[in-house]
């Protein structure tokens, strides 16, 4: 039994590896601040998620799986709450992408477009 929770830890912790590294890449590679964002959160979040996942088996009691499942939440709240600031900050000072784009005009949320 000890073998087959190893391999879900390994397993899992990899491909949470895998997420953490394809949302840096995204972050190099995009172009403008908004779909730089929205890579990094989106793959931040599932790749600890992965780890947190992997983690769980190796967790010595409840309340170590507790404690990490606490830490995943607290982060996906601080990950949702800042990402929405630098969103509406990139907004506001022009960076957040090409003006014309249709995501970037229903991001804003100052009426209707002209």
């Amino acid at each position: 039994m000890s073998l087959a929770l190893d391999i879900v830890t390994i397993t899992a912790v990899s491909a949470g590896a895998f997420f953490f590294l394809a949302g840096t890449v995204g972050l190099l590679r995009f172009p403008d601040t908004l779909s730089r964002l929205h890579a990094l959160t989106k793959a931040d979040n599932v790749g600890l998620g992965l780890v947190v996942l992997g983690l769980l088996p190796q967790a010595g009691s409840l309340r170590g799986g507790f404690k990490l499942i606490c830490v995943w939440l607290l982060v996906l709240a601080a990950g949702a709450t800042v990402s929405q600031l630098i969103a509406r900050a990139a907004l506001a000072s022009g960076a957040g992408g090409k003006r014309g784009h249709s995501t970037v005009r229903a991001a804003r949320h100052d009426g209707p477009p002209t």
